[in-house]
């Protein structure tokens, strides 16, 4: 595919060491030891129809932690007319490790590692996307602001020092936020870690940086145990809420694995539509038992997603997708993608359809 060279000064860039992904062979472990997911039956080309029917034998492995959480607790997971594994893998750096090792067929991620993959040799294809409403009003990210540091919108960025992990979506949003800013990876400094667990709400803690991305319930922690510090967080204003199922290519050209990711997409929208309409039971089967979280926090985490989105269309989510990959070329120095030829768009009505109807058909 073209690409286009990118030069860039030197910039001021830190690296600080963190522990990030479980080694592969624990990865393979999760995966009951497989080491073939991908291998199997009759071939199907990538521009062929998707076939319905999934051939007895057939086996998918799928890191979905909290849809599959959400099947079992729906009673969906016994709908399926094939049985799945489930790996304990999610996000980008941990399915990519399993999908070059061939350990997963079907991984859930943001929109950052799809293109991870493309860069680093590893062919897959998006299958299913869901979003929010109003992802303005709803991000998955806030950004973190260090005891004592003056940032009170994000033209205070200038100077400081801020956690970027360049194959993460977090990374993509800070490259995102600068640029909306109107500033540069020069106007500031980029300190790498990875953005797992509590590394970035303990990196802010400790002065180690200055702003960094967190999400979730870390934001109601974060303020709560260090706002009396003088600890913050200030909106960023952009639309981080990108969720996708992403495949294995060599998964999507066996006919019988293809069948399988197409039902198991279509079961994910009806999970996720179960999740909606039953806030009090996902709250705690998934966040209290599951997580160990308290209620309270699930109530928390289910305000602030606001309404979900699953589109029958991907035409805008593409146009954005590839507005954020062109961004990270020339960032990143990377090469150009078409991100077209990344989407499998016979799956765009699966997941969204079966959303709507709460039925997998």
């Amino acid at each position: 595919m073209p690409s286009t060279a990118h030069s860039h000064p030197p910039r001021r860039r830190s690296v600080v060491i963190a522990l990030t992904s479980a080694p592969l062979v624990a990865l393979l472990a999760a995966c009951g030891g497989s080491s073939n997911a991908a291998d199997g039956g009759p071939g199907l080309a990538l521009t062929a129809a998707l076939p319905h029917a999934v051939p007895k034998g057939t086996t998918l492995v799928v890191g979905d932690p909290q849809v599959e959480q959400a099947l079992r607790l729906s009673g969906e997971l016994e709908k399926f007319t094939f049985p799945v594994t489930f790996a304990n893998i999610s996000g980008g750096p941990q399915t990519l490790e399993a999908f070059r090792a061939k350990a997963l067929d079907l991984g859930s991620v943001a929109d950052i590692p799809p293109l991870q993959a493309e860069w680093t040799g590893v062919d897959t294809r998006i299958v299913a996307a869901q979003f929010r409403l109003q992802p303005e009003a709803h991000p998955l990210y806030q950004l973190g602001v260090a005891p004592g540091v003056a940032v009170r919108t994000i033209a205070d960025l200038r100077g400081k020092k801020i956690a970027y992990s360049p194959g993460q979506a977090q990374g993509a949003l800070v490259l995102r936020v600068l640029q909306k800013a109107g500033l540069t990876q020069d106007d500031v400094e980029l300190v790498e870690l990875p953005s797992t667990g509590d590394v970035y709400p303990t990196a802010l803690a400790s002065k180690q940086i200055d702003v960094a991305p967190i999400g979730g319930v870390a934001v109601k922690r974060y303020l709560a145990k260090y706002g009396r510090d003088g600890a913050t967080v200030i909106p960023h204003g952009l639309r981080d809420d990108p969720g996708h199922l992403y495949a294995l290519e060599s998964s999507l050209q066996d006919a019988g694995k293809a069948a399988a990711i197409r039902e198991y997409v279509a079961h994910w929208g009806v999970a996720l539509k179960w999740i909606d309409e039953h806030p009090k039971e996902w709250i705690e089967g998934y966040y209290v038992k599951n997580q160990g979280l308290t209620t309270a926090d699930g109530e928390y985490l289910v305000k602030t997603a606001g309404i979900r989105d699953v589109p029958t269309d991907w035409t805008d989510a593409i146009t954005r997708h590839q507005a954020t990959a062109d961004l990270l070329a020339t960032e990143q120095d990377r090469p150009h993608i078409d991100v077209t030829t990344i989407w499998d768009r016979r799956f765009e009505k699966v997941g969204g359809t079966a959303y709507r109807t709460g039925k997998a058909s």
